[in-house]
């Protein structure tokens, strides 16, 4: 097939050959999108990337020496003009979000791609964020989680501040001076959008991380 203009570049990053052929075969049928070079590994990937500044790389997640969270902002920053489409078995909402906001415009299952792959590269390519529809209730009900912002100290000064423990026994548990706890309350008390205890416990109380008294 001769090299358009108008077809998109395609890096393939999966460490088992027989589903890079595949991948391969499925993205060429389609006159629109051209595989340019392929990377059993991470290393591997990082370097075709760099070399050659693909429109978009498909990327598994569990390639020999990958870490993903990390990878993907790295291969951002090395091509910025490379939009990232993650392939993977996980089918996770979590781990959809974490990707997603790491820097990758896609997030396609494995048993989905000879659907969703191609669709998925050509938004991505554009400069849209595509996610599998299977994933993508689960998703939108993650992001309305008001707790699923909060990291576990957060959590856990929640709790402690919800159930009535002063400053002084809060940073005893956390390890925490005294102004510590002061400087992360109030931090919590703004990404939480409440002004006073009371409306806190109320939060507490609505989200499950305590129960309501007698």
């Amino acid at each position: 097939m001769e090299a358009s203009a108008q077809q998109t570049t395609v890096v393939l990053a999966d460490d088992h050959n027989v589903i890079r052929a595949g991948l391969r075969t499925l993205l060429e049928a389609q006159d629109d999108l051209r595989v340019i070079g392929e990377a059993a590994d991470a290393p591997g990937a990082a370097k075709l990337v760099a070399d050659r500044r693909p429109d978009v790389l498909v990327l598994d997640l569990q390639m020999p020496g990958a870490e993903p969270r990390q990878d993907i902002p790295r291969l951002r920053e090395t091509s910025p003009g490379t939009a990232i489409v993650v392939l993977t078995m996980q089918n996770d909402p979590r781990a959809a979000r974490d990707l997603l906001r790491a820097g990758a415009s896609g997030y396609v299952l494995k048993q989905a791609a000879e659907r969703q792959l191609g669709e998925a590269i050509r938004i991505a390519s554009g400069g849209g964020s595509y996610i599998d529809p299977e994933l993508g209730g689960s998703l939108a009900k993650l992001e309305a989680d008001p707790l699923e912002a909060l990291g576990e100290r957060e959590l856990e000064l929640l709790r402690l501040v919800a159930l009535g423990f002063t400053n002084r026994e809060i940073g005893e548990q956390l390890y925490l001076s005294v102004r510590a706890v002061e400087v992360n309350r109030a931090k919590l008390f703004k990404k939480l959008g409440v002004e006073t205890r009371p409306e806190l416990v109320r939060f507490a109380i609505v989200n499950g991380v305590i129960e309501a008294g007698p």
